[in-house]
């Protein structure tokens, strides 16, 4: 598909674009993506080595890239990133925020820790970045703070995850307060949400562990419960997170882009 350049110019911190494991996971694909589309791409990992593939394969297509390694849960260490892209590039045009991990396991089945744990990465984080580049933003007029939530935030998934959906539910909302507190500002503020997807979290991760099935048990879940009969993958996302970091979707704001092959309109 050919580069339309719809970032052109525009300073993009895309935090998690790296991956689990080998392959093109969101926030990896939705990085490559946004440097195609011109954006001078700031990407964000924990994992350095996951984050050099990254650059690696931006660099490879010709593009450029900044990489910086923290981990997001840190507020200096986010804040101080926010003010050297501010003071290398100006300011920070676009925020992609692809943070998230989940536990297995209803209320009685895990612990006070680990819950807190799961909102402190997947929620806590988000509000951290949202903090550090929301005054540049507002003092420009302009910017664009996406965040990748999930399905599980809106309906239980089929399975016992409950710190991960209530985070994500909980990413909805923080979505629209910013929208709604920022919008006068020229600030849009939306949350992107997956469904089941083939990335490489499910094929390393949670296939491994077994507790959802092998992998051929989760691409039979997807094929009964997802109208499209099939898992999406990490390019849906990223295409979807380009339109609304561009100015086709000037006008969506503190609302939800669901990507789910139309699992959500369809009854258990």
């Amino acid at each position: 598909m050919g580069s339309s350049m719809r970032l052109a110019g525009s300073v993009a911190i895309v935090m998690g674009a790296g991956s689990c494991a080998p392959g093109w996971g969101n926030g990896r694909a939705t990085a490559v993506l946004f440097a195609r589309e011109g954006a001078r791409l700031v990407a964000v990992d924990k994992d350095p080595d996951a984050l050099a593939e990254t650059v690696r394969l931006v660099e490879a297509e010709g593009h450029g890239c900044t990489a910086e390694t923290l981990d997001v849960r840190d507020e200096d260490a986010v804040a101080d990133l926010v003010r050297r892209c501010i003071a290398v590039h100006g300011g920070v045009d676009v925020l992609h925020f692809n943070v998230g991990l989940g536990m297995p396991g209803a209320v009685t089945e895990i612990s006070t820790a680990d819950f807190r744990a799961q909102l402190d990465l997947n929620l806590v984080s988000l509000f951290i970045a949202c903090r550090a580049v929301l005054p540049g933003m507002v003092e420009r007029g302009r910017g664009v703070i996406t965040a990748v939530g999930s399905t599980s935030g809106m309906r239980h998934p089929g399975h016992d995850h409950v710190g991960y959906s209530v985070s994500k539910a909980g990413m909805i909302q923080l979505m629209r307060q910013i929208a709604v507190c920022y919008g006068p500002h020229g600030i849009r503020a939306n949350t992107l949400v997956p469904g089941l997807m083939a990335t490489p979290l499910i094929e390393h991760r949670v296939a491994k562990h077994g507790k959802r099935g092998s992998l051929a048990d989760l691409q039979e879940t997807a094929r009964r419960r997802v109208p499209l009969g099939h898992r999406g993958d990490g390019w849906d996302v990223a295409y979807a997170a380009l339109y609304l970091a561009s100015q086709e979707a000037k006008y969506v704001n503190g609302t939800e882009l669901v990507v789910d092959g139309g699992f959500l309109a369809k009854s258990p």
